[in-house]
Formats: C-alpha cells, sequence, structure tokens
C-alpha cells in the first residue's frame, strides 16, 4: 500500500518536522508513506499541483465540513479501501485559503477531524498519527504512546 500525503506548504518549525519524520519512520513497517510538499502560491496554481499529485490515487481531503470518524473508523475505512484494491490513497490538506473546486470535485471523499480548525502543520502531524494508528488497529497491535 502506498500512502501520499499532499500538504500545501513547508514545515518551518523543526519540532513539526520532528514530529513528521517520526510517524514517518513508524509507518515504515506497515505501509510506503510519502509527505509531498505543494508550495503555497496561490489557489490555481496549488489546484494543478495537487491534482498532479494525486494522480489516479483515491483522493480524500481534509475539510471541517467532512466525515467523522473515530480512529477505529478510520482504521476500518482504510482497510475497506485496500480490500477493494486501492492500494494507493492519498490524503490532501489545503492550505490558509482552502482548495479549489476542481480539487473538492476530484476528491472521492472528505474527512474531518472535528469542527474545529487546526493549523495546517498541526493537522499534518494528527493526520500521519491516525494513520499509524489505523495500521496498529487493523494488525490488532497496542497503541498507547
Amino acid at each position: 500500500m502506498g500512502i501520499t500525503v499532499i500538504a500545501v506548504g513547508k514545515l518551518k518549525e523543526r519540532f513539526w518536522k520532528d514530529a513528521v519524520a517520526e510517524y514517518l519512520k513508524r509507518l515504515g513497517g506497515y505501509a510506503k508513506v510519502r509527505v509531498l510538499e505543494v508550495p503555497d502560491k496561490g489557489l490555481k496554481s496549488e489546484e494543478a499541483d495537487i491534482l498532479r499529485a494525486a494522480g489516479s490515487s483515491h483522493l480524500i481531503l481534509l475539510a471541517i465540513e467532512g466525515k467523522h470518524r473515530t480512529s477505529v473508523g478510520i482504521s476500518e475505512h482504510l482497510e475497506e479501501l485496500m480490500n477493494r484494491g486501492r492500494s494507493d490513497i492519498a490524503f490532501c490538506i489545503g492550505g490558509s485559503d482552502g482548495v479549489t473546486d476542481a480539487v473538492r470535485e476530484r476528491a472521492d471523499e472528505t474527512l474531518s477531524f472535528g469542527e474545529i480548525t487546526l493549523p495546517h502543520n498541526l493537522a499534518r502531524v494528527v493526520l500521519l498519527e491516525q494513520i499509524y494508528r489505523a495500521f496498529k488497529i487493523m494488525r490488532g497491535e497496542p497503541y498507547h504512546k
């Protein structure tokens, strides 16, 4: 399974980079996961980069109005996608101005982490943690860290 996290903007602070690196390291035993940063340079330009990065992957857009899922629900959904033959999944975290209608229309689904607004760097870390937790749940492994 391949998972791509498409994120608008670069991480600047070391602590965000360290957190992302830690979850990517942990995920290494479960799936091929990569983070693709799209330069924060305006919606139309970002749109082309996001759509190119998503390719033919099953695209899940993070959005406040998206579907709310528990950690177990995320795990079950990812497992269902894999069982249906979806070997490439992409998650998209838009920039501070959101994403264009073309990106929304291209998305196969939307996912919400609740009705709060998270800074994009924190959303990236939370997403990677939830993907890691999902694989731990799928395998019946304990997760408490």
